[in-house]
């Protein structure tokens, strides 16, 4: 059953985590992947039983060699057992400077504002489960829960078995645990 906010954002953060470990326990899923810039969001799944791969914004995202997470917190979440991975997006590779310098469309793009429809952090869970799954901090072919924010915090949550990035349209959402009714700020 498909829990709905009325509103997005962080105040749902806590809800958001309790949801996706309940319907993790359920399932018997053993991996979840959050995405967490600042740590926030990942510090909600330590200690608990599974395998946690936090997916951080890239460095540069914010600014010009900027790390929003910072090296102490990659460590306190590295100590606790969680992975963190920093890479590019998924949806907003080279493609993005092109649209930036000449303007026009892409298909990431596309891609990316077609799952907003949904919430921005439906579109962030499929992102990073298939950034996870591509660095090899997930298994290939097994379902895990992926969970998203609008914004901070966390607000959607899906179980999901993602494809490889090359694969993407493969990617199977089996179930969306929780999401805000209203998808726009």
């Amino acid at each position: 059953m498909t829990t709905y906010f009325a509103s997005r954002g962080k105040a749902n953060t806590e809800e958001t985590v309790r949801l996706a470990l309940a319907r993790a326990k359920e399932a018997g899923i053993k991996h979840i992947v959050v995405a967490s810039n600042t740590g926030f969001t990942a510090r909600h799944f330590v200690g608990k039983d599974v395998n946690v791969v936090c997916v951080t914004h890239h460095i540069g995202f914010r600014g010009p060699g900027l790390d929003e997470m910072g090296p102490e917190t990659r460590r306190e979440l590295k100590e606790a057992g969680v992975q963190v991975l920093t890479t590019t997006h998924l949806f907003a590779n080279v493609e993005r400077a092109i649209t930036q310098k000449q303007g026009g469309l892409y298909p990431g793009g596309i891609i990316a504002d077609t799952l907003r429809m949904f919430s921005q952090g439906i579109k962030v869970a499929l992102e990073i489960a298939v950034m996870a799954l591509d660095a090899g901090l997930i298994p290939y072919g097994e379902p895990v829960i992926s969970v998203g924010g609008s914004g901070a915090g966390a607000d959607s949550a899906v179980m999901l078995v993602p494809s490889h990035a090359k694969t993407f349209f493969e990617t199977q959402v089996l179930e969306i645990i929780c999401k805000p009714r209203n998808t726009r700020a």
